[in-house]
């Protein structure tokens, strides 16, 4: 199940911001020079300049500590020296996915899997996703949920059905689509009062994905799939059947274009429903068609947008792929951004204030998720969620353990770049950069905490992609949430 950051996750004012050298945060220069005529004139000056300085208003702080300046991502950039400096180059990328895919145990290999699929093996991916709920869950009206739905949502999984040995089949998401615990659209939550983090929402799978499909529900109107990253419930009409060869083919074609926004969507047509204003989300990657320059797709002039082949649902649930026009004027790109602090930062702030979506629910992404789909658009693969990123083998980590003191851990923190990830439990932060040496980050939270300087806690409820520092942020009354980091991982050299 997707990991959520609840325990309280703070910022604070770790010192005043540094002022650059060319401008402060407000805009005011440092040490402009004036004109001097002689002293007296330079005195005048100076006396006509010092009231409108001291009448200078402070920028309004949007946190504690916490300014409209440090919003904008050329704020960061500015600060970073090298920040154009490419990081990873591809071949080196190439060679940290592929060793995620050899040595991590959260990713399937699915165009690896066998010809055909034993029942024990498929029972245990759908037992491991789908475990019995042990806790009381609550609905979207805070009433309590009863022995009863929860033997219907085990019946609808369907155990029995799946059948001792079954050809592998595979399909393609044809649109973005929610992965959930059980087949069903219930909305269950672990306290009466909660509705943000439903417990059956575990990620999500966007156009263009493979997927081995292994089983289907009792009602057959969802299909448990095992993406590379992830096996969960999916709704069958967001799944069309194809050919093995042709979908990985599909997936690595060449040329292609990325999504480098946050979200973008294919332009809306009355000619073709399923080419129509389709939502594809910052990482996606489709191959670019070949379309004739002067004939127009879907009443349109092809040449003022990116003509791809978008995966599509055929009415008998096979896999057809259909020319659709990505806008011109779309944040896309030919090939996956160059893996550089510059670009972390900037592919960073185009979530920013964007609503947190415990597993991809709104329409939008959590901790893990962000992070994700951040470095997925410059062709980096990460596990999907907090708990596998944080100790995957195949990163460049630094684990922390109960045993590592305070001070180290602050020496830690001091040797970290822009976009290392941070981990405490459940939940994960992208370093951004610093200011009077102290670390600040960036991340997709539903809250955090600060000591209020009475012996307790002021809880911020934040839900969504934040910029805060991190040494003020406090786990509890007592525990700074650098104390609970468990890792830190760098995804560079």
């Amino acid at each position: 199940m997707n990991d959520v950051f609840l325990p309280a996750d703070p910022p604070s004012d770790p010192g005043a911001p540094v002022l650059s050298k060319k401008r402060s945060p407000t805009g005011w220069a440092r040490g402009a020079p004036f004109a001097l005529a002689g002293m007296l004139a330079g005195t005048l000056a100076a006396l006509a300049a010092a009231p409108a300085l001291a009448d200078a208003p402070a920028e309004v702080e949007v946190l504690p500590g916490v300014v409209e300046a440090q919003l904008s991502p050329q704020y960061w950039i500015d600060r970073l020296p090298g920040a154009g400096r490419v990081v990873l180059d591809r071949a080196a990328i190439a060679e940290q996915n592929a060793a995620l895919q050899r040595l991590d145990p959260s990713l399937h290999d699915i165009e690896q899997l066998p010809v055909t699929l034993e029942a024990e093996q498929v029972q245990a991916w759908i037992e491991k996703a789908s475990p019995r709920p042990t806790r009381t869950l609550y609905d979207e009206t805070g009433k309590e949920g009863s022995d009863r739905a929860i033997d219907k949502l085990v019946t609808a999984i369907n155990l029995k059905g799946i059948p001792q040995t079954q050809v592998t089949r595979y399909g393609m998401v044809v649109r973005r689509a929610d992965l959930r615990s059980f087949p069903t659209h219930l909305h269950v939550f672990s306290t009466p009062d909660d509705r943000d983090i439903d417990r059956f929402q575990e990620s999500a799978l966007f156009p263009g994905t493979p997927v081995a499909v292994v089983h289907e529900s009792r009602d057959r109107r969802w299909l448990f799939v095992l993406s590379q990253t992830y096996a969960a419930w999916i709704e069958a009409g967001a799944v069309a059947f194809g050919d093995k060869a042709e979908i990985f083919a599909h997936a690595r074609r060449q040329p292609f274009l990325v999504v480098t926004g946050a979200k973008v969507n294919t332009v809306f047509t009355p000619e073709n429903a399923a080419a129509s204003d389709v939502q594809l989300d910052m990482g996606v990657r489709l191959p670019l068609a070949q379309w004739p320059a002067d004939q127009p797709l879907n009443g349109q002039h092809p040449a003022f947008g990116h003509v791809v082949d978008l995966p599509a649902r055929n009415a008998d649930g096979t896999l057809a792929f259909i020319p659709a026009l990505v806008p011109r004027s779309a944040d896309v790109a030919t090939d996956y951004l160059p893996l550089t602090k510059e670009h972390l930062i900037r592919q960073a702030f185009k979530f920013l204030g964007e609503r947190y979506g415990w597993g991809h629910r709104y329409n939008a992404r959590d901790c893990s998720g962000f992070v994700s789909e951040i470095y997925r658009s410059m062709g980096v693969l990460l596990p999907r969620n907090t708990s596998d990123q944080s100790r995957s083998p195949a990163l460049n980590r630094i684990a922390l353990d109960e045993s590592i003191g305070h001070d180290e851990r602050l020496r830690l923190l001091r040797e970290t770049e822009v976009g290392d990830l941070i981990y405490i439990p459940g939940h994960v932060m992208m370093v951004l950069g610093r200011i009077d040496g102290e670390t600040w980050v960036i991340h997709d939270t539903s809250g955090m905490s600060l000591a209020d300087g009475a012996g307790g806690l002021r809880r911020f409820h934040l839900n969504g992609v934040v910029v805060t520092p991190l040494l003020p942020m406090m786990s509890n009354a007592t525990t700074a949430t650098v104390d609970r980091i468990t890792n830190i991982q760098r995804i560079r050299p």
